[in-house]
């Protein structure tokens, strides 16, 4: 099979290597897409773990074989597949913190070589903890690019559980890329106002046919001020932090009231340093918090929010590319332009 190879110093290249074997309890896809992703992206380009590796995590495709023992799946099945999955009975399961369990950290999805989610390939091995418990079936009707979107939507919908947002509260939404978008979108849900920002005026026009009330470029006008013109002068209650640039942090503080919550959810790399002041958290009472990855409890709502139409996620959609343009895809989704927002890898498309 065909397979985008990670092979250090931020080369991807892409090459001919085995099919992956499966074991029993295990099940082989045919990846029809893949969504590129940021932490991805990370990883390849400041050379975060050692090669060879496939990435690629965001995955629907077929079931074309089924190991000794599984009963849910056959080959035909339109499925996506989690990476990650925890196993739901030590410390942090039981405090459901499902991120930090010793299981959850194993990447259960690869293509070859070291695990590292494989759907930048033709075909991807799932190992048996992923097969009982992270796998979805794609309904017939909906596209396997619309079904990528899954997996970051649990993410975002995680997120926003945790920040409980009410009817009543003004929320910022900093970042109007794809997942910040999806916060616009499952924020708005809520019934919360929302507000969103970005330096691209395209996203902006996205951002709100997808439920800001208010769309800001924050390289043109002062977007603290515009946030307390509209909340009596105190400040969001709200801030999530989908974007991540230098003093972002210290924007998202100054756009926040006192007593507020602000969520950082793009800060995801360990070479990325947050510098602000004490008293903006301490005497502020601010609370100033992470959210990282997905959660098993919400796979089922976060499937049916993708499949069931209710989001406008084909918007998101701008880009799909064979595997062989996958390095033009990692360029425009690391440099984005007016139109590109998620880039979709559709490995077996030759041209």
């Amino acid at each position: 099979m065909h397979a985008a190879v990670y092979r250090g110093q931020s080369v991807v290249s892409v090459e001919e290597i085995p099919t992956p074997a499966i074991r029993p309890g295990e099940i082989l896809i045919r990846v029809e897409a893949c969504g590129i992703c940021h932490t991805d992206l990370k990883k390849i380009e400041h050379n975060l773990l050692a090669p060879p590796r496939v990435y690629g995590h965001e995955t629907a495709g077929m079931v074309v074989a089924v190991g000794a023992g599984v009963a849910r799946f056959r080959p035909g099945d339109r499925v996506v597949a989690f990476h990650h999955i925890p196993c739901l009975e030590c410390f942090y399961c039981r405090r459901k913190t499902y991120a930090q369990c010793p299981v959850y950290k194993k990447v259960g999805i690869t293509a070859g070589f070291e695990p590292a989610g494989g759907g930048f390939a033709q075909y991807v091995r799932v190992m048996d903890w992923i097969v009982d418990r992270g796998v979805e079936r794609i309904p017939e009707g909906v596209s396997f690019e619309r079904a990528t979107l899954v997996e970051p939507l649990n993410t975002c919908l995680k997120a926003v559980v945790q920040c409980d947002p009410q009817p009543e509260e003004f929320v910022l939404v900093m970042g109007q890329g794809p997942i910040g978008l999806m916060f616009t979108m499952l924020v708005h849900r809520t019934g919360a106002r929302v507000a969103a920002t970005d330096t691209i005026r395209e996203r902006l026009a996205v951002s709100t046919l997808s439920g800001a009330e208010f769309a800001w470029d924050p390289g043109t006008l002062d977007v603290a001020a515009q946030v307390k013109a509209l909340t009596v002068g105190r400040g969001a209650d709200l801030v999530i932090v989908a974007a991540s640039v230098p003093g972002i942090i210290g924007q998202a503080i100054a756009c926040s009231r006192p007593g507020s919550r602000i969520l950082l959810f793009a800060q995801t790399s360990a070479t990325e340093r947050i510098e602000t002041s004490g008293a903006d958290i301490c005497v502020g009472e601010r609370t100033l918090f992470g959210c990282y990855s997905a959660s098993v409890d919400l796979q089922k709502e976060s499937a049916n929010l993708v499949f069931g139409g209710e989001l406008p996620l084909d918007a998101l959609i701008s880009h799909c590319l064979p595997l062989v343009k996958i390095r033009s895809g990692f360029d425009l989704a690391l440099h984005p332009g007016p139109k590109s927002l998620k880039i979709i890898v559709q490995p077996q498309r030759w041209s």
